[in-house]
């Protein structure tokens, strides 16, 4: 069997990984785009000093899953203001570094609405210009720092872009687990599921291949192991290194085959009901399992080995697993119903995402 399987991010991982900034600038100014609870914390200022003189400007209003109606005011400021900065350094979870990859594109013109157009599909959009990206995760989770991917939401009309192009995979990631012990319980546990979303996802998925398999089999057995360790100790430094290990894993995994159904589900969820994206895309794992398990030979075994039980058990000990760290697993339990957990579902399978599922060719079940 051949496999194809390319991913040109740089990778710098360890305790004090942060302190590699400088190095990796090469003497070339930086924009750093950040989250604002960063200056409270401690971090604004730490990063200031890491970054020394070569820190052109500091964006520090990002937010969690970023709006075009927020991102067109700061995008073009950036591009009209700062077009000669070369670098820039994203620090914090998903929604900063996919912030970050919007900011880090434009045409000739240096207009937000282009890029929105063709995120829209109304028209082209020519990335003529574009900037270096460092991507430093705050989270263990996402996978966005070693992905092309960034998801804009426009919830004025209801609806969620993904944003892809050749010149939005970051240069450099950099995974500091030191970075992460400030991070609070809640965040924790959803960007720990979002990356055991990942992992599975990359594996009941059409594009999978015996790499993608190798990176998300062994996110699986790690986070499976570490999660509700570190759920129970998070100022463990030690623990921290593990997951965000197992995260990056993950997220090397999916940053080939793509998601699959859970994600797709997930960005309804969001959209119609405000649930964390994390939640969003775990709560369904273990329906989608029960959807995968009998689909090809060749994904069981894969699924068998990453989750280190019989299959007919599987669904039943996810769900368990998931309820035991304190989030609930069925529609119901965030109140959709019958009807709308059925449409969603159909919607879901038809998305982009939900089209690389293996079992995407049965018809939506009872949810």
């Amino acid at each position: 069997m051949s496999a194809n399987y390319h991913n040109p991010v740089h990778s710098v991982y360890g305790a004090g990984a942060l302190l590699s900034l400088p190095t990796l600038l090469e003497g070339r100014r930086a924009a750093l785009v950040t989250f604002p609870e960063a200056r409270a914390l401690g971090l604004l200022d730490r990063l200031a000093s890491v970054l020394g003189d070569a820190l052109a400007c500091t964006l520090d209003q990002t937010r969690p899953n970023p709006d075009v109606a927020e991102l067109a005011e700061t995008y073009e400021w950036f591009w009209r203001t700062h077009a000669d900065v070369e670098v820039i350094v994203a620090v914090g979870g998903g929604s900063a570094i996919d912030t970050a990859k919007a900011l880090m594109v434009a045409d000739d013109h240096g207009r937000f609405a282009d890029l929105v157009a063709g995120l829209a599909g109304e028209r082209p959009f020519v990335a003529t210009r574009h900037k270096t990206l460092i991507a430093v995760p705050t989270t263990a989770g996402t996978g966005s720092e070693v992905t092309p991917w960034a998801t804009i939401w426009d919830r004025e009309r209801q609806k969620k872009y993904s944003l892809h192009l050749p010149q939005t995979w970051p240069t450099y990631a950099v995974i500091d687990p030191e970075l992460m012990l400030s991070l609070p319980a809640a965040v924790t546990l959803q960007s720990g599921l979002d990356a055991l979303s990942h992992a599975l996802e990359a594996i009941w998925n059409v594009n999978a291949n015996p790499l993608s398999d190798t990176f998300a089999v062994a996110a699986v057995q790690d986070m499976l192991e570490v999660l509700p360790q570190l759920m129970a100790r998070l100022d463990d430094v030690d623990l921290r290194g593990r997951m965000a290990l197992a995260a990056l894993k993950a997220g090397m995994a999916f940053s080939n085959t793509k998601t699959a159904l859970a994600h797709s589900i997930s960005y309804e969820m969001t959209l119609r009901y405000g649930l964390p994206h994390g939640i969003a895309c775990s709560f369904p794992l273990p329906m989608v399992l029960a959807r995968a398990i009998g689909r090809r030979p060749d994904r069981d075994a894969v699924l068998a080995q990453a989750l280190r039980m019989p299959l007919a058990e599987a669904p039943a000990q996810l769900a368990a697993f998931i309820e035991s760290l304190g989030v609930k697993t069925r529609f119901a339990d965030y109140g959709v119903g019958e009807d709308e957990a059925r449409e969603m579902l159909r919607h879901a399978q038809g998305g982009a995402r939900g089209r690389n599922f293996i079992g995407n060719d049965v018809e939506a079940q009872e949810a």
